[in-house]
């Protein structure tokens, strides 16, 4: 999996929630359609008159979420950029989804805007398999964000966390070692470790 493969996938789901903050601060998510995967660049459209579009304007940022059918989470956090030739793409946009014309006939197609997003954070979350399988891809050398629990030179080597792991993702070692790819980020071991030798990433 990669991230080219996870925009994929949220163009084959293509009825997925976008995440918006609205100009009171309060959360908005919308189910909005994947119109366009390419080059690693997915594009989606919205009528000028909604409030997504104004606060799409405003922060240039979407939260982006789908689960395919096998159980398959891909998370996209992005910056959002209006697209330079809007007849051209939208023009497109109706081609590769003829449904649109059902729903903005003729020319009212116009009042719609594209959008695309190239840059940001993927995360593939595989809830199918066991254990499961999680993995945060890069779009344009988008810094990733660091997340879950790491285990320090404090360990003691009791064995607590590893026997209470849920997805029996932790090693024995000299520190245990938690599997990131396989953790759920539950926090079970941070907050069960008898000497407080578990930490929290970005604490």
């Amino acid at each position: 999996m990669n991230a080219k493969e996870c925009l994929k996938l949220l163009r084959e789901i293509k009825d997925v929630a976008f995440a918006t903050v609205d100009k009171n601060g309060n959360p908005q998510v919308r189910i909005i359609d994947v119109m366009i995967v390419e080059n690693e660049t997915l594009y989606f459209v919205t009528s000028r008159g909604k409030n997504f579009h104004r606060e799409l304007l405003e922060s240039k940022k979407v939260a982006i979420t789908g689960l395919t059918k096998n159980y398959e989470s891909i998370r996209l956090m992005g910056e959002v950029n209006l697209v330079r030739e809007q007849k051209k793409w939208l023009d497109r946009v109706f081609e590769e989804n003829p449904v649109m014309n059902d729903v903005y006939p003729n020319d009212s197609r116009y009042i719609l805007d594209v959008f695309y997003i190239d840059k940001g954070e993927i995360e593939y979350f595989n809830l199918s398999q066991s254990p499961i399988y999680r993995k945060a891809f890069s779009l344009k050398g988008k810094k990733i964000s660091q997340k879950g629990f790491y285990i320090t030179d404090n360990c003691v080597g009791c064995d607590k966390c590893r026997r209470n792991c849920p997805q029996q993702c932790i090693s024995k070692n000299e520190p245990y070692i938690i599997n990131e790819n396989n953790c759920l980020h539950c926090g079970l071991c941070y907050e069960g470790c008898p000497v407080k030798a578990i930490t929290k990433v970005g604490e």
